[in-house]
C-alpha cells in the first residue's frame, strides 16, 4: 500500500517571491506582493506528487510593511492548521522582515511540526 502523502499548507504573505514586473528579463523595478498563492502553487505542478498542498493568501504586501496584525493572524492560522492535522506549513515571505516573523512564530506556535519560511 502506498504511503499517504503529507498535508502541507502554504501561507502566502507577499514579498519579492510574489513580485511581478512587465519584462521577463528585468531584475529590478518589480512590485512586491502581487502574485497570489494559487499562481505560485500552479507554477510548480510537480509539488502535488510530493504532498497534499493547500494554499491560503494571508497577506500580499512588501515585507517592509509587515505588521503585528499579520503576525498574529499567521500564528493563529498555523496553530489551527496543526490542530486540524496539517503536517507542516510553508510561509512565502519577503526577506526584509523574515527573521522577525520567524522569531515571533518561534514564540507563538504550539507545535513541534515544521514551519518553513521561504523568500526570494
Amino acid at each position: 500500500m502506498a504511503e499517504a502523502k503529507p498535508k502541507i499548507a502554504i501561507l502566502a504573505t507577499g514579498g519579492t517571491i510574489a513580485g511581478s514586473i512587465d519584462s521577463a528579463v528585468a531584475t529590478t523595478g518589480y512590485t512586491a506582493g502581487v502574485v497570489g498563492v494559487d499562481v505560485l502553487i500552479k507554477a510548480v505542478p510537480q509539488i502535488q506528487d510530493l504532498a497534499n498542498i493547500s494554499g491560503e493568501q494571508v497577506a500580499n504586501i512588501d515585507s517592509s510593511n509587515m505588521r503585528d496584525e499579520i503576525w498574529l493572524k499567521l500564528a493563529k492560522k498555523i496553530n489551527k492548521l496543526f490542530d486540524e492535522g496539517v503536517d507542516g506549513v510553508v510561509i512565502t515571505h519577503g526577506t526584509d522582515t523574515m527573521e522577525e516573523t520567524a522569531y515571533f512564530l518561534n514564540l507563538t506556535i504550539k507545535s513541534d511540526k515544521p514551519v518553513v519560511l521561504v523568500g526570494a
